[in-house]
């Protein structure tokens, strides 16, 4: 077992949240994404308190706090150079550049954990809200 493991966290409640969530958007239409914080007193990884489900990057953009990491699942369906549709499954890794050192070794050696539980295909770190505008691009969409 990794340390990251006997450290962080999830509930159960979480981990079933995380299947569900994946497994519910492989054949959606439009984007969605849950936004996961780790809680610095508790070191569990959880859903942000408001539970929602975005189905816009804008939405997500605004709700990002300034100064605190914060992990984002996102599906994101696009069609690709070729004109196949694809919804691939990631994991935004925010981490601004404003936030203090204690929350950014918090979150970065929680990320493999992260990953790994939420079965993601790739994670992609942004430093900005206004990076999501950039993530069709980076996602292979035309």
């Amino acid at each position: 077992m990794s340390s990251e493991a006997r450290l962080y966290t999830f509930s159960q409640e979480s981990k079933d949240h995380l299947r569900k969530f994946r497994l519910g958007t492989s054949r959606a239409n439009d984007p969605q994404a849950v936004i996961y914080l780790v809680d610095k007193n508790t070191l569990e990884i959880k859903q942000d308190d408001d539970k929602t489900v975005y189905n816009n990057l804008q939405d997500i953009a605004d709700d990002l706090p300034d100064h605190s990491p914060r992990f984002v699942l996102l599906s994101y369906p696009l069609t690709l150079p070729s004109g196949r549709m694809s919804v691939p499954y990631v994991l935004l890794y925010y981490l601004p550049v404003t936030c203090n050192a204690t929350l950014r070794m918090l979150y970065s050696s929680s990320v493999e954990l992260m990953r790994n539980t939420a079965e993601v295909g790739k994670v992609i770190e942004i430093e900005s809200a206004e990076e999501l505008e950039d993530l069709p691009k980076k996602l292979g969409a035309e």
